[in-house]
């Protein structure tokens, strides 16, 4: 393994929230435990049907589930999770060496498969990957930021920034920090 700051891992992470969809009730509590060292917030489900319900109303950053599980499987949850969010992350976690399942989890955009029984080091492999995933999300996500400003305002911050020599989003980001004393 490579050499890892865990800590630094940990202050990035706890910035997300996570959900486990795990039938296997031991399993569930071992991932729910560790992963509320790594995850602002964990929510742990036994079942895909409750987790369904439960997802509409929070929709965690990263999610985990299981392949093989009673009533609704892993690849119905996955495929009605998609139509939800269709950029939801999500790590398939399972025991399963069905090649069909594995293929139809991998045709859904799963962003990765961790094979059980877990190992430690591709969980770290698969936070780093994730991290660095939501990382460029939000880059993204802030590139295409834009604000509208009333006319008048707009030529206050044009002005300023031009005579600071700055653009005007670094204008109109020092008065949103002065705005809210950050």
């Amino acid at each position: 393994m490579t050499n890892v700051d865990l800590v630094e891992l940990t202050l990035q992470t706890k910035k997300f929230t996570a959900m486990i969809v795990e039938d296997e009730r031991v399993t569930n509590e071992l991932l729910a435990s560790n992963f509320k060292n790594f995850f602002k917030s964990v929510d742990a489900f036994l079942g895909a049907q409750e987790a369904l319900e439960a997802y509409k109303k929070t929709q965690p950053d990263i999610l985990f589930a299981d392949l093989i599980m009673p009533n609704m499987d892993g690849i119905e949850f996955i495929r009605q999770i998609r139509q939800i969010n269709p950029s939801q992350i999500i790590i398939v976690v399972s025991a399963s060496n069905d090649i069909d399942k594995i293929s139809a989890s991998i045709e859904l955009g799963v962003n990765s498969f961790i094979q059980k029984p877990i190992d430690t080091k591709k969980i770290i492999e698969m936070l780093q990957s994730v991290v660095a995933l939501l990382k460029k999300r939000q880059k993204q996500e802030t590139k295409i930021f834009s604000i509208s400003l009333p006319l008048d305002i707009y030529y206050l911050v044009d002005e300023s920034a031009r005579a600071e020599s700055i653009s005007k989003n670094a204008m109109i980001i020092r008065a949103l920090r002065q705005f809210y004393n950050l």
